[in-house]
């Protein structure tokens, strides 16, 4: 009787062997259908060869949970005998701490097979793949609703807001929604529910193309394949809105001469050490606007009511260009302009400038004829915040867009270079101007 089981249990396995290996992708098809433990369990018993030549066809979604059941030791065998691309995709999709035990064991029998999936795990900054997140669900297309919704329900992370619909070969064929997937007919086959994919990212495409892409597509989700087309991940909306959020958040730091790194509970030395070259470049710029007042020293004197009136016309100067460089800087971090825009946005600035300018003078010149009982001194103001305000803001648009033309960082030196200006502008407009009709203003 043992002998008759044993033989049976032999047979059994040896045909499961001879199945697996002549028709894998049927082999997958039924994999699919049972849990990740009992397809792990299944394969465990099986050579690792035959398991590797079944995993290319085991869709994202389905294959990380079957390798996080295998013992270690196979799914080493079957990381080794796996094409590269095909390996790091998976482990890319793998958690953390499997991530981590699997690449340990790894190593002890294959350093440099380990040195060199670690490498292509990590993507180069600002990329696409440095956007994705790798917990996608692929099903096959002629997967009907009633086992996808199975197989989502028996994954242990939530799904995503969009599945995809891959061939035999794991090209990507379309896309479904999560939420038109649970009202179909449960016998209704994905292909027939999924819709053409709009757009899809490389894998080291730009983090610039992905958030323009974004914004002309408003997609909830993009797909991201690999250099062999094969689906790796996908970026989803909610992550181009933290990153550009990110990029806004440290842009309004670095704006005013404060590190990326710094934080609210940073060491006060590290504060002192990040902020303090930025403060002595804003001391030299300030002597150089001061350097302006000074070359009309005689005219101040000579005419006090020039000093009164001196902060209230860089004053507006100032807030005036930080108003355009706060919205050209936003234009540039969220991709709705390019330095090619230049012309389009001066052009808009120094309308508005100049319109701002017209009407703060009527109210300003008003405030201070009142206050002088001088034309000559309200004709001066109401001129220098027109011209002031038109160079602010023109100043405001023009240097971070000129800045990211010339490589540079514009949020890191833009504030900076703009106070200069305006000051300078609001000063020297001031001033030049209550030199040209000195003779109306009044003495003392």
């Amino acid at each position: 009787m043992n002998s008759s089981s044993t033989a049976r249990d032999n047979t059994t396995q040896f045909l499961n062997k001879e199945y697996l290996a002549n028709y894998p992708y049927k082999s997958v098809r039924f994999l699919e259908t049972i849990s990740p433990a009992q397809a792990a369990d299944l394969l465990a018993h099986q050579p690792a060869q035959i398991i590797i030549n079944l995993w290319r066809y085991i869709p994202a979604g389905v294959s990380e949970n079957i390798f996080t059941a295998l013992p270690e030791e196979l799914a080493v065998d079957v990381l080794v005998g796996l094409d590269s691309h095909i390996a790091v995709s998976l482990l890319s999709r793998l958690p953390t701490p499997s991530l981590n035990s699997i690449m340990e064991v790894l190593k002890q029998s294959h350093a440099d097979l380990a040195n060199e999936y670690s490498e292509l795990l990590v993507y180069p900054d600002d990329t696409a793949a440095r956007m994705m997140t790798a917990g996608i669900v692929s099903f096959y297309s002629d997967t009907d609703v009633k086992t996808a919704l199975r197989k989502l329900r028996q994954r242990s992370s939530k799904a995503e807001e969009v599945i995809y619909v891959i061939d035999d070969q794991q090209a990507l064929l379309g896309e479904v929604s999560l939420s038109e997937l649970v009202i179909s007919p449960l016998d209704q086959e994905l292909i027939t529910l999924a819709k053409p994919v709009k757009s899809v990212f490389s894998a080291l495409d730009s983090k610039d193309m992905v958030i323009e892409r974004f914004e002309g597509q408003r997609s909830s989700a993009i797909p991201v394949l690999d250099a062999h087309d094969q689906l790796i991940g996908a970026i989803r909306f909610f992550d181009i809105y933290q990153s550009t959020k990110e990029d806004l958040a440290s842009d309004i730091q670095t704006m005013v001469g404060v590190s990326k790194e710094e934080r609210a509970l940073s060491s006060s030395f590290f504060a002192v050490k990040k902020r303090l070259p930025w403060l002595q470049i804003n001391l030299l710029t300030a002597f150089a606007a001061a350097a302006v007042v000074g070359a009309f020293e005689g005219l101040i004197s000579e005419i006090t009511a020039l000093a009164i009136l001196l902060p209230v016309a860089a004053g507006q100067s100032g807030n005036a260009g930080a108003q355009a460089l706060a919205v050209t800087m936003r234009g540039l971090t969220l991709r709705e302009i390019t330095t090619r825009h230049w012309a389009k946005v001066m052009t808009k600035e120094l309308v508005a400038g100049l319109l701002n300018g017209v009407a703060i003078a009527i109210t300003c010149s008003i405030a201070v004829y009142f206050w002088s009982d001088s034309v000559g001194l309200a004709l001066v103001i109401a001129l220098a915040m027109v011209s002031s305000l038109a160079i602010a803001c023109t100043a405001g648009a023009i240097v971070p867009i000129a800045l990211k033309k010339f490589g540079m960082d514009p949020a890191q030196s833009s504030s900076i270079v703009l106070t200069t200006i305006t000051d300078i502008a609001g000063f020297m407009s001031f001033l030049g101007i209550a030199l040209l009709l000195s003779d109306m203003l009044p003495r003392g």
